[in-house]
């Protein structure tokens, strides 16, 4: 038996809703009901590297890093396709530079969605500390 499972249908035109787990997740190509695919899967990717982000502080030392927002960005090329992808992270955690490096390079490993992108589109990840 697989690890995960879903089931996503379309009734009609490009609009989709994956049952993920007990949860629908609402999917639409041209942004009319839900978000894209791409704009989906940047913030899936966020929302995988910020816990990732925890983890690796917590392996620092770093246990307190209060609240993390990520910005994330995404560039398409000219077939719509995902080209690049950037994270401006703000950490309310004063951290010094190297120590933020550190913890950014940690998530990297520990994030799943990072694993699984080809390696031309991992995020180019800036830390902002002190940031709240």
């Amino acid at each position: 038996m697989a690890d995960i499972e879903t089931s996503t249908v379309s009734e009609e035109g490009y609009a989709s809703t994956s049952q993920v787990g007990e949860f629908d997740l609402q999917i639409d190509a041209t942004d009319e009901t839900g978000p894209n695919p791409n704009a989906t899967l940047v913030a899936t990717y966020a929302s995988c590297y910020l816990p990732a982000f925890r983890v690796g502080g917590s392996q620092r030392g770093e246990e307190e890093l209060g609240k993390i927002q990520i910005d994330a960005s995404a560039e398409l090329d000219d077939d719509d396709d995902l080209e690049s992808i950037a994270f401006d992270v703000h950490v309310e955690a004063d951290l010094d530079d190297e120590t933020a490096a550190d913890i950014a390079e940690r998530a990297e490993g520990i994030c799943h969605v990072h694993s699984a992108l080809r390696e031309g589109l991992h995020a180019d990840v800036s830390v902002y500390p002190g940031a709240f």
